[in-house]
């Protein structure tokens, strides 16, 4: 047995882990299943552990072919093997979630997300198909269209598990981002900030949940991808090399996540940055993915972990929803540092996290003030017709999952196909699916 966590390092479980290198080391696990497939380890919470087998898929990381953009990989290839491969010869993946460690079979059964949901949609948008081995053993190859298609993606590795796919990578000129960074003062300023720049590619918000609505500074970085003209002269245009990394030994003082020093603290990064507002060129790995710089960033919450609240609210009530949770938050005196918010665009599938309007992400040290806070959040979300993002979530009740109509369909379907008692993990027991 291995005592594993997902990157929230919250909640934390001895585990049997198995390792597949081929197919054949998948259909004898899952002759002795329960089981959950796992990649990379990066959803935040319970997602990819069963206590019975949970199946480390990462030595499954061959790339098996690429033609023009279009390319066949395993289901353990990271995103960063695939930038870093192809990227020099100016490709990039379509869709990006905030860090560039995740599986590809892990972007795929999350359905993940970027910066660019409001014009591109989810992950779904670039996979062609996905080969999954059922309950029997037998491989499926599920294209667009497909029922299989729809449950799989997104469906948090409960259907299958995910051998490998082909996705539909990005031609770039340059491995550089034109970055726009505005400096807003409310959550009123930077609703109509986003809402005003609907056409730029990428886009994404600092929000500062510590002091309410009313004082919610934010940082807001627009990007496009820079062409060669946007480059100084002498510059290599795809000249990608891995940046050193810098460590995070170990966790802050409980007490910066709250009151006066978390205002003071999130005050001086929005002054700070804003200063630094306007344009410019920033590299790749910069805009998209920042906190792959820190290793282990996750450890920076302390040995108790963290845990991750994600909503998504519709358009017609995002801006009362979003207020009232940030108004319980500032009254909470339990902040959070990192405060994400994105515009979404159409839902992608059926079984999508992001629905047309805004998403809140939140880290928390992982306590019992913290959950309570997050219970009363959960609240407001469904009060205003929101949902919950299964790749983040650590600690939802079955209640609060079931409340998305959706849950239900997918819990019939696992049952009828023969799926519930042979792909399970802690989270899927905990929430009733």
């Amino acid at each position: 047995m291995t005592r594993i966590s997902g990157w929230g390092r919250f909640p934390v479980a001895e585990c049997k882990v198995t390792s597949a290198r081929s197919e054949a080391d998948v259909a004898r696990a899952i002759a002795k299943a329960p089981l959950i497939a796992r990649g990379n380890g990066r959803a935040y919470g319970d997602a990819a552990m069963n206590t019975g087998q949970t199946l480390d898929m990462t030595a499954m990381d061959r790339m098996l072919s690429f033609e023009d953009g279009v390319l066949v990989a395993e289901a353990g290839v990271l995103l960063a093997d695939i930038i870093h491969t192809f990227l020099p010869s100016g490709w990039f993946p379509m869709v990006t979630p905030g860090t560039k460690y995740v599986s590809l079979g892990g972007a795929i059964a999350a359905d993940v997300h970027g910066k660019n949901h409001h014009l591109d949609g989810s992950f779904r948008a670039c996979v062609d198909w996905v080969d999954v081995m059922g309950p029997d053993g037998n491989v499926t190859r599920a294209a667009k269209g497909d029922d299989l298609f729809d449950w799989t993606v997104g469906g948090m590795g409960l259907t299958g598990v995910i051998l490998r796919a082909q996705i539909r990578l990005r031609p770039v000129e340059t491995m550089y981002i034109v970055q726009d960074t505005r400096a807003l003062t409310s959550l009123e300023e930077t609703l109509a900030a986003f809402e005003e720049t609907l056409d730029a590619p990428y886009s994404v918000a600092w929000i500062d949940c510590s002091d309410g609505p009313h004082h919610g500074h934010s940082l807001l970085h627009l990007g496009r991808h820079a062409t060669v003209s946007d480059l100084p002269e002498d510059t290599a245009p795809l000249d990608v090399t891995h940046k050193r990394k810098l460590p995070v030994p170990f966790g802050a003082p409980p007490f910066l996540f709250r009151g006066l020093w978390l205002r003071g603290i999130n005050g001086i990064y929005w002054r700070r940055n804003a200063k630094r507002a306007g344009e410019k060129l920033v590299d790749w790995d910069s805009y998209f993915y920042p906190l792959d710089a820190l290793l282990n960033w996750n450890r920076f919450y302390g040995r108790k972990g963290f845990v991750q609240f994600q909503c998504a609210l519709p358009q017609e009530s995002s801006a009362e929803g979003l207020a009232e949770l940030m108004t319980e938050i500032a009254a909470s005196q339990t902040g959070s540092v990192l405060s994400v918010l994105k515009r979404f665009g159409p839902q992608s599938g059926p079984f999508s996290f992001p629905m047309p309007g805004y998403t809140l992400a939140l880290d928390f040290p992982a306590s019992e003030r913290s959950l309570e806070l997050m219970s009363r959040l959960d609240t407001i979300t469904l009060a205003h017709g929101g949902r919950f993002y299964l790749a983040k979530d650590a600690r939802m009740p079955e209640a609060v999952a079931k409340a998305d109509p959706r849950a239900e369909a997918f819990a019939a379907m696992r049952k009828q196909a023969g799926l519930s008692d042979r792909f399970t993990s802690l989270q899927s027991e905990r929430l009733g699916l």
